[in-house]
């Protein structure tokens, strides 16, 4: 079963329905067969965006869909800095970092997000690149 971490731009997508990418992200998951896996600092930025009703929607979704969230341990932080750190010029938040750090930690580097320019840019453990999913025109 393939897998793909999945950023806040494609969960936002999904969860609001006037969101110029909603369709995209709804047609995208009716094709996929695999594992979304969302490190747990995505889940709260998603749900920053999101109505109480959307974010209700999208934790139950969470619970009984094809999604794996993954806890960030603070024994990551140091990793974690240290991306911040190096990527200082983008201005990355926690969440980009995070999601840098647990591609690193399984070796899954095809990511569902609207943040081209930055996750071109960013790369994992031994240099690696994110593979860039195309769900949306």
């Amino acid at each position: 079963m393939p897998s793909v971490l999945a950023d806040s731009g494609f969960l936002v997508a999904l969860g609001i329905q006037r969101d110029p990418r909603h369709k995209a992200a709804k047609a995208y998951l009716g094709r996929f067969k695999g594992q979304l896996i969302v490190p747990s600092p995505v889940v709260v930025e998603t749900c920053y965006f999101l109505s109480t009703t959307a974010k209700v929607r999208m934790l139950d979704w969470f619970r009984s869909g094809p999604v794996k969230v993954v806890e960030v341990p603070p024994a990551a932080y140091a990793e974690i800095a240290a991306i911040l750190a190096r990527y200082a010029k983008l201005d990355p938040d926690f969440t980009d970092a995070a999601i840098v750090w647990l591609a690193g930690e399984i070796g899954c580097r095809g990511i569902l997000t609207v943040d081209m320019r930055d996750f071109g840019v960013y790369r994992s453990k031994g240099g690696k690149r994110f593979e860039m999913v195309r769900w949306f025109g």
